[in-house]
């Protein structure tokens, strides 16, 4: 339950996959590269703004840190966790990359991590919590 002397920060994630070898998929995953969670890693995204759709969101989110455009497919989950600061409440979406080189902005490493290396990388705890769910996909 979310206690109410927390901070309340409402974000989308986008869970960007594509074809790799032999059928099997890919996910794109970036590094966090500023602030107390610096070199974590999760999936893209960000806050939703006022007056925006989780979608919308996302499409913004993507454009501005990675210089892309996607296409924001079904939800894959919704996740709630409690930060030591604030309670996070993420959206998370299957994605596609439409144009643009996904280029890093602000995050300070990336990687297209197949159901092998998944786990191979530190996640951020609320991203972690829907590893399960992306193996499935992939």
């Amino acid at each position: 339950m979310q206690q109410t002397n927390r901070k309340l920060i409402r974000v989308v994630a986008a869970v960007i996959f594509r074809a790799a070898a032999q059928g099997q998929r890919q996910v794109f995953a970036t590094a966090r590269g500023y602030g107390d969670w610096k070199g974590w890693w999760e999936f893209p995204g960000g806050k939703i703004e006022a007056g925006e759709s989780a979608q919308e969101a996302l499409v913004r989110e993507i454009r501005e840190e990675l210089a892309s455009k996607i296409s924001v497919g079904k939800k894959i989950a919704d996740v709630e966790w409690d930060y030591p600061d604030f309670h996070l409440s993420m959206q998370c979406f299957e994605c596609a990359l439409v144009s643009g080189g996904l280029d890093l902005l602000e995050a300070q490493s990336a990687a297209w991590l197949g159901a092998d290396a998944l786990r191979s990388v530190k996640w951020l705890p609320a991203d972690q919590a829907i590893l399960d769910k992306v193996a499935a996909l992939l």
